[in-house]
Formats: structure tokens, sequence, C-alpha cells
């Protein structure tokens, strides 16, 4: 996983957008692999204080690792009234660890956290994983589906070149209450599917990419209750700084996206979001719990 997760430090960072009318969350982010830096340092205030600014005040730090893991905790811990944490065992990376008993562990011990609201990003990855290790990953992310149901907490899907087997392996070990498929790349179709189903979809800068029609004609489908949006920053910065070094800041970029496909008022999506985020995660205040 160590090339995925590895950011190009040369790449300018995305200039900041004009600021949304109200506040809003990022569902998603990496913000240890934005910064490159411990959980608690100014780096990641820096980047906590320029999401900020543009009205983002609220992040999502997702796990993909042991280690990685324990990071997203601590950060949540830190900036408690900021970030709340996911974590799991990247499907690309369940495979391939050294012992997945030892690793699910650690990952089971810290889904019991206050301030871990979420597991994942699971899921299934059919880009990168080569077929005689896809069982695993399927065996992994069943174990992922379980966690989640035991904890009661939200289930964030990582889902590329595999749609059809997602949602086989949901159908058939029950999904949780609360499903998230992290950056939806389906079309209207699959959105469909997954409205029907309760899930939950979560946009983020591929929605203003020129190569994306499908989503957004997805993204007009999705009943309003059933949206996020996120970054997955570093990764993503939206147009025009398509390759740029994203951070949660970019948020106001992809909510106007989603405001235009849809017909919306900026303020009205912009809150419904905000609302989204809260009652899928629950509330990011200090000392709270779901």
């Amino acid at each position: 996983m160590a090339d995925r997760h590895n950011r190009d430090i040369d790449r300018p960072l995305a200039p900041a957008p004009e600021a949304l009318p109200t506040f809003c969350v990022d569902a998603h982010a990496h913000l240890e692999i934005v910064t490159n830096t411990a959980p608690d340092s100014a780096e990641v205030g820096q980047v906590i204080a320029d999401a900020r600014a543009v009205g983002i005040d609220r992040i999502v730090q997702v796990g993909y690792s042991a280690e990685q893991s324990q990071w997203c905790v601590a950060a949540a811990n830190h900036w408690d009234s900021v970030i709340l944490a996911a974590v799991a065992l990247h499907p690309n990376e369940a495979p391939i660890v050294s012992s997945f008993d030892s690793d699910f562990g650690i990952i089971t011990k810290l889904a019991k956290e206050p301030r871990v609201r979420a597991i994942g990003e699971t899921g299934l990855d059919y880009f990168r994983t080569p077929p005689e290790l896809r069982e695993k990953q399927r065996e992994s992310f069943r174990a992922h589906i379980a966690l989640a149901k035991e904890v009661n907490k939200a289930l964030v899907i990582h889902d590329r070149d595999s749609h059809d087997d997602v949602l086989a392996v949901l159908q058939e070990v029950g999904a949780p209450e609360k499903v998230v498929f992290h950056c939806f790349s389906g079309d209207a179709a699959m959105a469909k599917i997954c409205s029907d189903r309760g899930y939950i979809l979560s946009f983020a800068g591929t929605l203003t990419f020129k190569n994306a029609p499908e989503l957004r004609e997805a993204v007009k489908l999705v009943p309003a209750e059933q949206l996020l949006v996120e970054t997955d920053s570093p990764f993503l910065a939206p147009m025009p700084h398509r390759g740029h070094l994203n951070t949660p800041a970019q948020i106001p970029t992809v909510v106007r996206a989603m405001a235009a496909e849809r017909n919306t008022d900026l303020l009205e999506m912009t809150e419904v979001l905000s609302k989204n985020g809260e009652r899928i995660f629950g509330s990011f205040a200090p000392g709270s719990s779901l």
C-alpha cells in the first residue's frame, strides 16, 4: 500500500475557493498523508484552520491500516471538536498484511473508542488487487461489515471496479444500518440501487471532472438525506485544480457542483450535507458519543 499512500510533496496546494454560506463537513480525508506529520502537529492544525476559513469545520479522518488507524484515533482525540475517526484495513491492504488476525484485532479494539464513528475504509478494489487475492479481500470486507454491526457504527466502503460484488456481499451478509459509499464511482443505475437500499453516497472532486458525466447524472437521483460530500484529500482535487494537493478546504467547490447539478440553493445544499454528516457520524463535540 505504500505507493498508494505516498504523496508527491512537490504538488502545488490547490488555492482556497470562495467560502460556503454556512459550515459543512468533509466526510472523508487522510490528513496524515496531506501533512506527513504527527496527529497533534502544527501542520495538521493549519490544514484545519484553512478548512474552517472556507466553511469546513468538521472532518472525518479515515483509516486504511492498523498503524494509520491509530493515527486517526489520536488525531480525533487531540482535535476533539473538529475530527472524528474511522478505522479499518483498506481492501488492498488486508490481503497482504503479515497477520490479518493481528491487524484486525487492533482495528477491533480501536472500533470501540468513543471518537471512532465508522468502520472504514473497507470494501473491494479490483483495480489494484489481482484475482488470486480477491477472496481474501472479500473475507476482510465481511469481517469489517460484522464489526460495524457489532459496534453499531457506520460502514465506509471503498469500491473500485467492483460494484456488483460489493453490492452482492452487502446483500449476502446483511448491511449495517448506515452504509456510506465513499467517493461514489458508479453510474445512475447503481445510484438508484444504492438509494433504494438506503445507502449513503458520498461525492468527491471527481464529480467535477470532465470525464465523469455519469457521476453528474447519479448525483441528481440521490435523495437529499442520503448525500455526503468529501475530499478524499490529498487525492482528487476538484476542477479547475485537478492534480493539485487536495485538502478539506476544497469542499466548497464540490458542494457548489452538487448544488448546480441538483438545481438546489447553495445554502440549502450546505445545510443538508452538514446535517447528514452529524446524523451519520454523530456529534463532533468534545465528550460526545453515538
